[in-house]
């Protein structure tokens, strides 16, 4: 992607902060309400979308086609569970689109750990995110396999899973055991086709809820990502192995 030299500047701009989530705003054009992030690259576009100025800041529209968790939040979700200053363990991070907000929202005191066992996208990844960005850092691995990557990434506060794999909650739960702290969060877009096409979706997601409840977590909230995302949804869960041993 090219740096840009000319912002977007439509009619009489307006920011706001959003009245859940830290490091999220909304943008105000007229009569159009964008989800933003505050830019930590400015005049760089991740994956072509808007980019704001107002004053000394920089905005970038957060499009919930193309980010499951900004589908999350236009979905209302009521917590993500990402904060400024968090460390995140981000598995299937793709080419970067929402890792990139992610990044925005945790700051330079957070840090990111992109995972994903795709040449190609990670080389994307890292020149148009890590690269850039001094809290993000990519990591070529396969999600199956937390061993081999906990050394880099040590202890986090959230896990963010968005993988195309038969077992996606299993392989957050095991990612979950070696690095996420207990009573850290963690999200999973759950892909009903990718984990069984032939089954209802319903039907596949109460099972792989079921594995997360097994596995240690509580879960804290659904939503159904229908309107951006067919036969997906997004589940919020709280690691907590220590209440499930007492039990």
């Amino acid at each position: 992607m090219e740096e840009l030299e000319v912002f977007w500047v439509i009619g009489l701009l307006s920011v706001e902060k959003h009245d859940k989530f830290e490091g999220v705003y909304w943008f105000y054009s007229g009569d159009e309400k964008i989800l933003v992030t505050r830019s930590l690259d400015k005049g760089f576009r991740v994956y072509g979308e808007r980019l704001f100025r107002v004053g000394d800041e920089e905005y970038r529209e957060w499009i919930p086609y193309r980010s499951k968790l900004a589908a999350a939040i236009l979905s209302g979700i009521k917590e993500i569970g990402i904060t400024p200053g968090c460390r995140v363990l981000y598995l299937g991070v793709a080419s970067g689109t929402t890792a990139s907000h992610v990044s925005d929202i945790i700051g330079e005191k957070g840090m990111l750990y992109g995972v994903d066992f795709a040449p190609m996208v990670l080389a994307q990844f890292k020149r148009n995110v890590a690269d850039r960005r001094k809290n993000v850092v990519a990591i070529y691995a396969d999600a199956r396999f937390p061993i081999t990557y906990k050394p880099i990434v040590g202890q986090v506060d959230f896990i963010y899973c968005d993988i195309a794999q038969p077992e996606q909650a299993k392989i957050l739960a095991e990612n979950a055991r070696l690095m996420l702290k207990d009573d850290g969060l963690a999200m999973i877009a759950i892909k009903a086709r990718s984990i069984d096409s032939t089954e209802e979706p319903s039907k596949v997601y109460r099972q792989e809820i079921a594995v997360l409840e097994g596995s240690g977590f509580v879960v804290l909230e659904k939503v159904d990502l229908g309107k951006y995302e067919q036969d997906h949804i997004m589940v919020l869960a709280r690691y907590s192995p220590r209440r499930q041993n007492k039990k």
